[in-house]
């Protein structure tokens, strides 16, 4: 499931292991140095490109996850 998947990358990246899918990621202490290591491991572990823009339109992993579904 790509959530899944996301919540690990955000897990990850955020050096948190309480990341929920309604969190948003700002709230959480994202950035964009944070984003745009995100924005890789999604190409590397998800093989799917996403624009930082949908990042910044889509701050939680409920959403970007439908986001990546749809693109897929």
């Amino acid at each position: 499931m790509i959530a899944d998947s996301v919540r690990a990358i955000w897990c990850r990246e955020l050096d948190r292991e309480d990341v929920a899918v309604d969190d948003d990621f700002f709230a959480l202490g994202g950035q964009s140095l944070i984003m745009t290591k995100i924005q890789g491991a999604y190409i590397e572990e998800l093989g799917v490109e996403v624009p930082m823009d949908q990042m910044f339109r889509n701050p939680t992993v409920a959403s970007i996850s439908a986001y990546i579904e749809s693109n897929r």
